[in-house]
This record gives C-alpha cells, structure tokens and sequence, in this order.
C-alpha cells in the first residue's frame, strides 16, 4: 500500500500579492495542518494593485473569523467603517433613491414572506417606505450603528453588516498574518514558466533574478495579466459584457469630510454608475462606465463632479472585460481575484467571490495526483457562485425605467439570461422569490431591488389579500415603531467605531 504521505501537496506557491494573494495565503497557512503544506507567495512591489477602497457583504465576517481575527483589531489597520447596506440613487427613475439592506424587512409571518403583507399595506393606502420595517436601512438612514444582539427577541438581532476598507491596507494586513504562520514571501517578478511536457501541469517558475520556484499547485492572482491561467495554460473568457456592457473605471480617492455614513453610495449615471465608499482616512470613489457609450473625459468630469470632497492624486483608468474564464481550475493551477475574472463591484461582491474560490478549494483540498472529479466539482460550484452574482448584478440594468441616454435603452431592453428571465417573471405574478442552490442573495435582497427599481407584481399572495387591512396595518405599525425606538438609542456610526475600532 502506498504512503499517504506521498499523496499530500507539500508545496503550494501563490503568484501575486494583494487581496486575492495574501487571503489565500492567510487561509491556507491557517487551515492546513503545520508544517505540512509549504506555502511561498510570489510579488513584485514594481506591480501596483487595483482600487482606492473595497466594499463587502456579510460573509467578510466568516472569512476573519475563520482565520481568527479580531474585529477591532482589523478595523484600525485597513481604516475600516462598519456597512449596513448599498444606496441605489437614480436607477429605477432619475430622482429616486432606495436601499438595499443587509437584514431583512419585517419579520415573515405565519410562513410567509413579509413583502406580502407590506404590498397589502400599500394597496390599503399606507405611505411608508418598505425601509422602514428593516433596522438597518432605519440605522443607515440615521448614520447610527451598533453591533447585533444574539437574543432573537431584541430587533437588533436582525442587524446584518459588513465593513468598507482599504483593499492595499488589508493585502499588507493579511500579508503579516500570513508570514507570522510560515508563509514565505519572494519578492521578484516572474519571468518563465515552466510545464511538464507530458500533461502539461506547471512546475516552477524563473524570476527575473534567475531563482526558480518549484511548486506541485499553483494560484494565480496575478490580476488581469492571469499570467499563469491565460498566457500559460490558454484557458479562454467567457464574456459576459452583452449583459453587463460596462468595461471601464475612472476611480479616485477623497478627502472624509463630514458624517461617516454606514453604507456604500451607488449613483446611476448616464452611461453607468458612480460609487462612494466610505472608509476612516478617506473616501474611495470610482465611475464606471461603457467606452461604447462614453469617452473617458466625459466620464472623468461625472466622476469629479459627483465628488462632495478634495480629491486625492489623480483619477486612474482601468479597464475590464466582464465574465470569468471558462475554467477556474485548470490542471494544478487555479484563478483567484481578477486572474478569475471581474464582475463590478455594483453588490460588492468581489471579496466574496476569492473568499469563495479559497473556501472551496480548501473543502475539496486535493491529493498531489489531483483527480478529474475534483477539478470538475470546483469548477462546477465556482461557476455557480459566478452566474448567480452576474444574474443579480443585470437585474439592477434591466429592471430600470430610464430612458434617459442610449445606454439605459440598451439595458432597458436587452435580452437576459433564462435563470434571471425566469424569477423576474415569477415575481412580476405575484411576488414570489425563491432562493436556489444556496445562492448568495437571499429573497430580502432579490425584493429590495425588485420594489425598489418599482417592479411591482401584479396581485399579491392570495391568502394575504383576503386578511382585513386593519389587522395588517396594526402588525406593520408595531413592526416600524419598534425599529424606530431601537435606533434612536443606538450610537452614531463615527462614535461607535471611535470607541471600538478608531485607525490609529
């Protein structure tokens, strides 16, 4: 019988630092056993790093606790704000604004979902916004926060939140935890990689200094180069800019003046959106757009004047393509970060797709004679995570009323996916929304942007709609004025974090 210990991977080396290369480092130093994995990381300080400011969705959390981080202790050192939700302005109508918050609305009663009950409640006449039965869109609106309580009978139990950070603060972070736990750092700039003749796995790599890393897997995080996954292994892009035509950023950081708002701003613009992310030094802010329908001045001058501050530097264009390679994991190298592929960061979900590809490959972590059935289950699940986020992100394009400019009539009436066909017209029926798979945006976020782009359904649930308004309408006041009561007693936004994670 052949040694276990043959089979092991014993040497794993990530190409690429920033956030994509040193979470993975940060995982995979901490969740394998010591001392049997040798983890190397490869980067090049001559190659910059993309963003001004990273926002992200609850299942940061997950990701910290996993390795171990205290919270407060991550806040100071990436100059983290807490975030309760994404402020959509303008892209339903020009003029209107909603939120889509972290928590759910209400609370769903007798089995079902609360939306239905607050559509009866409008159809009675009643004028309150579907934000004001969710604690978190009340707190954001209030620029208060506090953290969740666990007893399930406080309101504060069902306060969702993530954090907004600086993406460079958080790779140099991670970077420390990481070599703290083993991981060997190489500074230097890749210039050959070598293949197995026979199956063509990668082997090592040659620096430019002439030192030569060997490895048994890889990770390529080498951004949009995807040096090890394109130029190297050929894997091809599926392209997903007919639904998503945006291909370019114009972003720029800001001074912080004023309240430190606990949510993320994402203003529709003319040919795309514009966002604000609020973190304790700085504001980071970015216009993305379509070069089909914009040229890169005009864009800029959006950018500027959608400031509310100083800016800081210059504004720095990247471009993109959306959509992902057609494989992830391709013979022993996988794609993490932008190497993956890119989808804006409108429900700032870029974290949680690397966040994912660690996660899964550490679920599935393979012996050295990586076996087809392994890849195939990766690159299955991976793909999933992809669509689902891709379906949810058109949704916000297509469930829009502007006709404003050629782009918004272009999203407006562009043909979607079937997966995204097919809730939007469950939902147009009767409000209905089910969640698929484990996908990652529950019912509460499917309805925040559905109601708050004015997608109504036609009829509501029938068992709601013969309940008399009254008896609905006293459950709904209840609901709303316990969520007012609840954050007029919480702490602003910048006093909580000054007395629990202030950046020194």
């Amino acid at each position: 019988m052949a040694d276990p210990q043959q089979k092991r991977l014993k040497n794993i080396v990530i190409v690429g630092g920033g956030s994509a290369g040193w979470m993975a480092a940060a995982a995979l130093s901490t969740m394998l056993p010591d001392d049997s994995v040798k983890i190397t990381l490869i980067e090049s300080d001559k190659i910059g790093t993309v963003g001004v400011g990273e926002a992200t969705i609850p299942d940061m959390i997950n990701f910290n606790a996993m390795l171990g981080i205290d919270e407060a202790e991550f806040l100071k050192a990436t100059n983290g704000t807490f975030k309760l939700g994404i402020e959509f302005i303008d892209w339903g109508r020009k003029g209107e604004r909603y939120l889509h918050p972290f928590g759910g609305h209400g609370v769903d009663m007798q089995g079902i979902d609360f939306h239905q009950y607050w559509l009866h409640s409008k159809a009675s006449g009643k004028p309150f916004p579907l934000e004001d039965y969710s604690i978190c869109a009340v707190a954001a609106a209030q620029n208060k926060f506090t953290l969740p309580e666990r007893n399930p009978r406080s309101v504060l139990s069902h306060l969702r939140y993530a954090y907004h950070i600086d993406a460079t603060l958080y790779a140099k972070y991670l970077r420390n935890f990481a070599e703290t736990r083993g991981v060997i750092r190489l500074e230097g700039l890749v210039e050959t990689v070598s293949q197995d003749s026979e199956n063509g796995d990668i082997t090592g790599l040659i620096l430019e200094n002439g030192d030569e890393i060997n490895g048994d897997f890889f990770f390529d995080c080498t951004g949009f180069r995807a040096l090890l996954t394109e130029k190297t292994l050929g894997v091809p892009f599926t392209d997903w800019s007919h639904w998503l035509p945006c291909d370019t950023a114009q972003t720029v950081a800001s001074e912080r003046i004023g309240p430190l708002l606990p949510y993320t701003k994402a203003t529709a613009k003319t040919a795309g959106w514009q966002w604000r992310i609020p973190t304790q030094h700085r504001t980071g802010n970015g216009h993305i757009y379509s070069s089909q329908y914009m040229d890169d001045d005009e864009a800029i001058d959006i950018l500027l004047d959608g400031l509310d501050s100083p800016i800081k530097g210059e504004p720095r264009k990247i471009r993109f393509r959306t959509g992902h390679r057609e494989t992830l994991w391709n013979k022993n190298c996988i794609a993490l970060g932008l190497s993956a592929g890119f989808l804006e960061p409108l429900e700032s979900t870029s974290l949680f797709l690397i966040q994912m590809g660690i996660s899964r490959f550490i679920s599935l972590f393979p012996s050295s004679d990586v076996s087809n059935v392994v890849r195939d289950e990766y690159n299955l699940q991976m793909q999933k995570e992809f669509d689902q986020v891709r379906d949810f992100l058109i949704l916000h394009y297509v469930a829009t009323e502007r006709d404003d400019s050629p782009f918004w009539n272009y999203c407006r009436n562009m043909s979607i996916p079937d997966s995204l066909h097919r809730k939007i017209n469950l939902f147009k029926e009767a409000g209905r929304v089910f969640r698929y798979d484990d996908e990652l945006f529950s019912k509460p976020s499917w309805i925040a942007v559905c109601l708050g782009q004015n997608l109504y359904p036609k009829t509501t649930d029938p068992i709601i709609s013969s309940l008399p308004f009254d008896q609905v309408n006293h459950s709904l006041d209840s609901m709303r004025h316990a969520m007012t009561q609840t954050v007029q007693k919480m702490p602003t936004h910048e006093d909580f974090l000054k007395q629990y994670g202030a950046a020194v």
